[in-house]
């Protein structure tokens, strides 16, 4: 940048913004990518969720905005830069994970223009409060991806930290809330988990 050059306030806002933000690509998740060799980071996880979104749009229990849904599932875990992974078993983590992640936002979507930072906080706000037929098929497909990749790499979380069907049927069952024919598929994607020993039954 040439010394001295005036840039609108709003474009710089924007670029920090963007800049901070790369830093969710340095955030690893408990999950690893399908092939069991790494752990995925949440950068991945959010690209992999919003193209899922729109694959599988149809399967949706009501039609919704799919722009409104893609956006909502770009920006649901970028408070995770801050706030860090928690993990969907960890039952302590859980414990202050929402004051952890408003703080977060307030900091992360702060760093925007006025309109644009309402607009992306009120997007993550939006996915939390599973309330409109938007965010419950967000929150599906975002419960979904892991189901995949636990089972394709042999239990995966679930194997490791000795997770019993009831646990995981309790996180899954807002997939049902957004894309029930989804939910049908996951059904049967835990009944040959268990089958194969990746999954422990219900105690």
């Amino acid at each position: 940048m040439a010394e001295g050059a005036q840039l609108p306030p709003r474009l710089l806002a924007q670029m920090t913004f963007l800049a901070e933000v790369d830093r969710l690509k340095q955030v690893l998740r408990r999950t690893t990518i399908m092939d069991g060799s790494r752990r995925e980071n949440t950068a991945e996880h959010s690209w992999h969720v919003a193209l899922a979104a729109v694959v599988l749009a149809e399967w949706g229990n009501v039609p919704v905005d799919l722009t409104h849904v893609v956006k909502m599932l770009l920006v649901h875990d970028i408070v995770e830069i801050d706030a860090g992974d928690t993990f969907a078993y960890d039952a302590a983590g859980k414990l202050d994970q929402h004051a952890r992640e408003t703080k977060a936002a307030a900091r992360l979507f702060g760093l925007l223009p006025d309109d644009q930072a309402q607009e992306l906080r009120g997007l993550w706000e939006e996915f939390e409060a599973r309330a409109t037929a938007a965010s419950l098929y967000a929150n599906a497909i975002d419960r979904l991806l892991p189901v995949l990749q636990n089972f394709a790499n042999g239990g995966g979380t679930w194997h490791a930290n000795g997770v019993h069907r009831g646990r995981v049927l309790e996180r899954l069952r807002p997939i049902d809330d957004g894309a029930h024919e989804v939910w049908r598929y996951v059904e049967l994607i835990l009944d040959e988990a268990e089958a194969r020993g990746y999954l422990l039954p219900v105690p």
